[in-house]
C-alpha cells in the first residue's frame, strides 16, 4: 500500500508524533507499560476544556462516569472512550467529549468501563449498559450513542441491547469501529500493516478482551454477528480510510439498510486510526470531527440529512 502517497504530510507529522510517546511495538510491552505509555500519549494531545464546559465525576450504579454539561442541556450523548479495550479511561478522552459538549450543547457523560485483561467480555458491555441505563434515570433525556473504535464496538453492542429495552435512543455515532468485520478479506488484508493499527494489533486485543475462544455469534461482542439488524437507531458511522477496521463500517451501515433502517456511512480519505487526537494539528482531522459533532448534534435533533 502507497501509503506516501495517500497520507498527507500534516497526518505524518501527527504518526510520527504520536510514535514519540507510544512506540510501533507498544503491544509487546506489559499491560501496565502499554497503559503507561498509552497515557504519556495522550497528555501529549490533550487540549484545554472549552470554556463554559463544566464537569463532574460520579459513580452510575457502580460504573464511573464523568459529566460534561454547558448550559442546560437536553439531550444526553452517552461515549464511550477507545484504546483496544485495554487502555483509556476518562482521562484519555476528556478534551473530545468536552469539545462535543460545547459544540452540540448536548450533556456527555463519558463511560470508565473496566479493562481487560483483568475484567473480560462481558465486563466492558455490561458496565456500559448500566451507565446508559443510569443516564435514563437521572437525567430522563433522549439519547445518542457515541464512542471511538472499542467505544464504538460498545455503543454499537448497547444500541442492539437496547432494543425493546430503552426507548429513548435517537441515534448513535461511531468512530472508526471495530464490529467484528471478516479479519481475511477487505480492508483487513489491504491494510493490514497500516500506520497506528495493524491487523495483527486488532487481533491482539480481541484475544486479550475474551480472555481464550472468540464468542461466537454474540452481538454484545461482535455487533456484526448479530442476526436482526432491524429496528436499531439511525446511524452514522465515520471510518478512516488508511485502516485496517474501514470496512466494518461499511458492512454494518449496509446491514441496517437493508433491515430498513437509516445508516451512513463516512469514509475519511487519507486519515488512519486514531485521528481524533489530530483534530487540532491535521486539517483532513479537524473537518471529519466538524462532520462527528454536526452528525451528534443531528440525530439528537431527530434530524436525517444524508438521503
Amino acid at each position: 500500500m502507497d501509503y506516501e502517497r495517500l497520507i498527507d504530510e500534516e497526518t505524518w507529522a501527527f504518526i510520527r508524533r504520536t510514535a514519540e510517546s507510544y512506540p510501533e511495538d507498544a503491544v509487546d510491552r506489559s499491560i501496565e507499560d502499554q497503559r503507561r505509555v498509552y497515557d504519556d500519549m495522550c497528555r501529549a494531545f490533550r487540549q484545554p476544556r472549552p470554556p463554559g464546559v463544566e464537569t463532574r465525576d460520579t459513580s452510575a450504579d457502580g460504573v464511573g462516569v464523568r459529566v460534561y454539561s454547558s448550559g442546560d442541556p437536553t439531550r444526553t450523548v452517552v461515549y464511550m472512550h477507545g484504546g483496544g479495550f485495554v487502555v483509556g479511561g476518562l482521562d484519555s478522552h476528556d478534551d473530545v467529549c468536552a469539545e462535543l459538549c460545547a459544540q452540540t450543547g448536548y450533556r456527555v457523560v463519558a463511560v470508565d468501563y473496566r479493562l481487560c485483561p483483568e475484567h473480560v467480555h462481558p465486563a466492558q458491555f455490561q458496565d456500559c449498559w448500566t451507565a446508559v441505563n443510569w443516564v435514563q434515570a437521572e437525567f430522563g433525556d433522549p439519547l445518542v450513542l457515541a464512542g471511538d473504535s472499542a467505544g464504538g464496538n460498545l455503543a454499537a453492542a448497547v444500541a442492539h441491547h437496547a432494543r425493546g429495552r430503552i426507548g429513548n435512543i435517537l441515534g448513535q455515532v461511531l468512530i472508526y469501529p471495530g464490529l467484528g468485520g471478516d479479519p481475511n478479506q477487505g480492508s483487513y488484508i489491504e491494510h493490514a500493516h497500516a500506520p497506528m493499527l495493524t491487523r495483527d494489533e486488532v487481533q491482539f486485543y480481541e484475544k486479550v478482551r475474551c480472555g481464550g475462544a472468540v464468542p461466537e455469534h454474540d452481538p454484545t461482542f461482535a455487533p456484526l454477528h448479530d442476526t436482526d439488524f432491524s429496528g436499531l437507531p439511525p446511524t452514522v458511522v465515520v471510518t478512516a480510510d488508511c485502516d485496517p477496521l474501514r470496512d466494518d463500517g461499511a458492512a454494518y451501515c449496509a446491514k441496517i439498510t437493508a433491515a430498513g433502517g437509516q445508516a451512513h456511512w463516512i469514509n475519511e480519505a487519507g486519515l488512519v486510526h486514531g485521528y481524533l487526537r489530530a483534530r487540532h494539528s491535521v486539517t483532513r482531522a479537524a473537518d471529519s470531527f466538524e462532520r462527528i459533532s454536526i452528525a451528534v448534534e443531528a440525530l439528537g435533533q431527530g434530524l436525517w440529512n444524508y438521503d
